[in-house]
């Protein structure tokens, strides 16, 4: 990680790649909570084979703030470590709350900053808190994010799709309402090595991974599936016109399959309606 000597006048610019990194940890992970008069408490808890990054926080703030572990008992495990990092000061959770950290709840409302930041650190730090690096059951890589912000959710997307040159179409997950956004294979392993860069603060376990994504290779005769052509206004409404799968299909140059699907979404409102002429 390089060198960010912390002061008062730079905490949080968002220029300097560790803060867009913690800025976008604390968004996606961090508890912003208001107590009482100018009372209140920013608070990030982690396993406790994180606490490195958590002690980074640390040295990065200009302001007092503590570490702290406990073990408990839970429903998952019988026992479990953590480790809290905790910052109180005012001016801090201020200049925090300013940026786009909401006091409370936040997890639809979060946004990426206005104005200035370093973008993939930024996202990193979104990622290393609520995404995982790694290898798919099969063996593949992928690179996923798992959000309730729909503007966290596009900004991904717009990102990913100029480091990987796919694109993604964001739809709610109909269980949770949650987005899930996966990149895999080669998509995975250009977006992981742009993130993750040499020398980058990150969550180490999150970093080795992205690195072992890296030395993957495609297995001989795996072939790669062809990016989903999206449809467009025009081909929503001559499907609506011919109202005829097989037609449908000759004329778009589809499969009577994807014409018969998207007729049916059409149809039963699950894709708008096609606007103008």
């Amino acid at each position: 990680m390089a060198e960010c000597e912390p002061s008062a006048h730079r905490f949080m610019d968002l220029t300097v790649p560790e803060y867009a990194y913690m800025f976008g940890f604390l968004q996606a992970d961090g508890h912003l909570q208001q107590g009482v008069g100018q009372k209140g408490k920013l608070t990030v808890e982690l396993n406790a084979r994180d606490i490195a990054l958590l002690r980074t926080f640390q040295k990065l703030t200009p302001y007092y703030s503590s570490v702290t572990e406990r073990t408990r008992s839970t429903n998952f495990a019988e026992t479990h470590s953590s480790a809290t990092w905790s910052l109180c000061s005012l001016e801090a959770r201020t200049k925090v709350n300013e940026l786009g950290l909401p006091y409370g709840r936040k997890s639809k409302t979060i946004a990426p900053p206005l104005g200035e930041f370093s973008r993939r650190d930024y996202l990193r730090g979104v990622i290393d808190a609520d995404g995982s690096v790694g290898y798919t059951s099969k063996g593949f890589p992928f690179v996923s994010l798992t959000t309730a912000s729909t503007a966290i959710a596009a900004y991904l997307c717009f990102y990913a799709g100029k480091v990987t040159g796919t694109e993604r179409s964001l739809k709610r997950n109909a269980r949770d309402a949650i987005y899930n956004i996966l990149y895999t294979n080669e998509n995975a392993q250009k977006l992981a090595g742009d993130l993750y860069y040499t020398g980058c603060l990150s969550l180490e376990r999150k970093q080795n991974a992205a690195e072992s994504l890296g030395t993957w290779v495609r297995p001989t005769g795996m072939r790669i599936a062809p990016d989903r052509r999206r449809w467009t206004a025009h081909e929503d409404r001559v499907l609506l016109r011919l109202n005829n799968d097989a037609a449908a299909a000759k004329e778009l140059g589809r499969t009577e399959k994807s014409c018969y699907i998207r007729l049916w979404r059409l149809r039963t409102g699950q894709v708008a309606m096609p606007t103008g002429r």
